[in-house]
């Protein structure tokens, strides 16, 4: 085998024998499996105590601003769309658009988080927290009905919280990407990593969309 020869192989990702996935992508689909319990788990507790205590919810509407998270819905839709492209860039050779669908996309993904940041600053000051105490001390009745009480409140934290810190660790994946993909690290024979990291934030994207489509539409 010859040095060139050599080189391309050691290049390679490491591939589990028998299945053709290499280890750090069967890697990513098992933990993404275990993210599919954890967000479902979530969403099956909010629809649970949303349905034992109607009075406690309202309508969305009444509540969250659902016009903003939509228009910060499409944002996050528009860098999955932004993350394929960067895929297909480097399948094709491309490292130039490589590296500007990855940063496009890391952009779009910190936008995401930036809106999502200024909802819960305005919901707070709004008095649609988790706690009682505080929920009170914005001058609401606890004695009545609790339209963005703390059970609301503490169910759309929790479910929009942890998939905001997803986001998050997306973010700074993808600006860890970028960085390499300037620096020249990643070529038609060698991207495992831009493959991984899609999967992640495909993933992420598409919890959203239930999360937004749950909590937000209905």
């Amino acid at each position: 085998m010859s040095s060139h020869a050599a080189a391309a192989h050691l290049a390679e990702p490491r591939r589990m024998p028998g299945i053709g996935v290499y280890n750090m992508k069967l890697g990513m689909w098992v933990f993404l499996l275990s993210e599919v319990m954890f967000f479902a788990s979530l969403i099956g507790a909010y629809i649970i105590l949303r349905f034992a205590n109607p009075e406690a919810f309202g309508l969305p509407g009444e509540v969250l601003n659902v016009p903003l998270t939509g228009v910060n819905t499409f944002i996050l839709i528009c860098s999955s769309v932004t993350m394929v492209k960067a895929f297909a860039a480097i399948e094709n050779g491309d490292r130039n658009g490589l590296k500007w669908y990855l940063l496009a996309t890391a952009l779009l993904g910190a936008v995401f988080v930036g809106i999502q940041v200024v909802e819960y600053n305005v919901l707070a000051h709004e008095g649609f927290v988790p706690i009682a105490s505080e929920y009170a001390a914005h001058g609401r009745d606890e004695t009545g009905p609790l339209v963005g009480g703390p059970l609301y409140g503490a169910t759309f934290y929790t479910m929009t919280g942890f998939h905001g810190l997803h986001v998050t660790i997306g973010v700074l994946c993808l600006l860890f990407l970028t960085v390499r993909a300037f620096m020249g690290k990643y070529t038609q024979a060698n991207h495992g990593g831009v493959e991984i990291v899609g999967l992640y934030w495909h993933f992420v994207d598409l919890v959203w969309i239930i999360l937004f489509t749950i909590v937000y539409l209905i």
